[in-house]
């Protein structure tokens, strides 16, 4: 009885703690990654990670309304700032978890993006993501007033968020896009990386969220996004890590 009794002791001591859901609230363009990264997480921790991915305009409104999200994964610093300032977030656990690059894209592998702007200017259609929704939109603005291209806005059409974008040139809605270059793994067709200078940096902000305050998956999935393990996944997919 004594043997069985320190046999279960020890099993306790060695067992992890109780393992918790969160819901995270991510960034259209960070979807996948998320979701791998989650995979990852669950396995290494027990935890488990619920993705719920929209423009990051549209996953703020929704927190503001009181949805039930734990932590939120950004697509810009500004969103995440402003939920804390208005008592929706904890701003002390706001960090840059990566750094998006904007690509313009044609689905078809035979494209010459060489000269952007003259791709540009040859369009049919161009796909923008809604500036107003989408950190990555705004960026495509900022590169389209750095090269001097303000007329291809008469023939832009808009998603909603990234992904909808590349969706626009994956079908052939718009010959080419700005879109994010983690949405291009294996996606093949022909891109020109736009260079950093052409708009400002596209930080990406996470931060653990009033409602998640007591949730021990969503704060150990936030260490886990600033690990050492993390750090290839996130760079693989075409970001630059964060801190």
């Amino acid at each position: 009885m004594r043997l069985l009794l320190t046999l279960c002791l020890a099993a306790l001591a060695a067992a992890p703690a109780r393992a918790e859901t969160a819901l995270v609230a991510v960034a259209t363009n960070f979807r996948p990654v998320a979701e791998a990264l989650a995979v990852d997480f669950q396995a290494a921790s027990g935890h488990e990670i619920s993705v719920s991915a929209a423009a990051t305009a549209k996953l703020a409104a929704q927190i503001e309304a009181g949805a039930p999200f734990d932590a939120f994964l950004s697509a810009d610093t500004a969103t995440p700032a402003r939920l804390a300032a208005a008592g929706h977030a904890d701003a002390t656990t706001s960090f840059t978890y990566a750094t998006g690059r904007l690509v313009l894209w044609s689905a078809d592998p035979a494209a010459d993006l060489s000269d952007p702007v003259a791709a540009l200017r040859a369009a049919t259609h161009v796909a923008i993501a809604n500036p107003d929704l989408a950190p990555y939109g705004k960026a495509a603005m900022e590169t389209i007033d750095f090269m001097q291209v303000q007329d291809v806005l008469d023939k832009a059409v808009t998603g909603e968020n990234i992904g909808q974008t590349q969706t626009l040139v994956a079908s052939g809605a718009a010959d080419v896009g700005f879109v994010a270059a983690s949405g291009l793994v294996d996606a093949g067709g022909a891109s020109w990386p736009v260079p950093a200078d052409h708009h400002a940096p596209i930080h990406q902000d996470a931060i653990l969220l009033a409602h998640g305050k007591d949730n021990a998956a969503a704060r150990a999935f936030l260490d886990y996004l600033r690990s050492d393990a993390a750090r290839p996944v996130i760079e693989r997919f075409g970001y630059v890590a964060g801190e």
